[in-house]
């Protein structure tokens, strides 16, 4: 696969979870997530270099520090092992999203990710995003096509009054940001949007 074709697979996957659905979810902080994950194995492995890629480098000494503290809380009995856990836990997320510029909002509870984040996820245990690719540039070419009928449509009666022209200015603006935005997505290659902890 060309770069170009990547990044504009990558660009419309973003731009369909994002800008189609209107909103945006995470699942860095689910129970269920790939960070409660790692920070799972890490608990069970006594290790806690499978969480350090969550956090910018700057977050490191606290995330060992902390671990170190739940390692040693965890053999205080049942409660204090559960108690440990979820400290770490929260701790870990609320680094790995301040390290992304977001705020952090608790830990949500397992199976509310979105499924169209669950979808992606599920692609890289696969090997393969063809499936899901082709589902994302089936649903980006039907909504450009929708949006510009619409904005055709409301064209031809424009002129007519002042209510039909706003008409066709909410569908062209709809259009026209819908355009835009996969533009943008393509320039940027699709990459996350608050990275300011993850630079390359």
């Amino acid at each position: 696969m060309g770069k170009k074709v990547s990044i504009f697979l990558s660009a419309i996957t973003v731009f369909t979870f994002l800008v189609l659905s209107n909103n945006v979810f995470a699942h860095c902080d689910t129970l269920d997530g790939p960070v409660i994950k790692d920070a799972k194995l890490a608990l069970e492995k006594g290790d806690v270099s499978p969480v350090l890629k969550w956090v910018p480098e700057t977050s490191e000494q606290e995330i060992k520090d902390v671990f170190a503290q739940t390692l040693l809380v965890r053999t205080k009995g049942k409660e204090a092992r559960e108690l440990a856990d979820r400290y770490f836990f929260e701790t870990l997320v609320r680094l790995h999203r301040a390290g992304e510029g977001l705020p952090y909002t608790g830990l949500k509870p397992a199976g509310t990710i979105e499924p169209s984040i669950a979808a992606a996820d599920a692609t890289l245990q696969k090997g393969s995003a063809d499936g899901l690719a082709e589902k994302i540039a089936t649903a980006v070419h039907n909504e450009i096509m929708k949006r510009f009928a619409k904005t055709i449509e409301m064209n031809k009666h424009a002129n007519e009054s002042a209510e039909a022209g706003r008409a066709f200015v909410a569908a062209y603006v709809q259009y026209v940001h819908l355009v835009e935005n996969i533009h943008k997505l393509m320039e940027k290659g699709g990459e996350h949007s608050h990275e300011p902890g993850y630079e390359n």
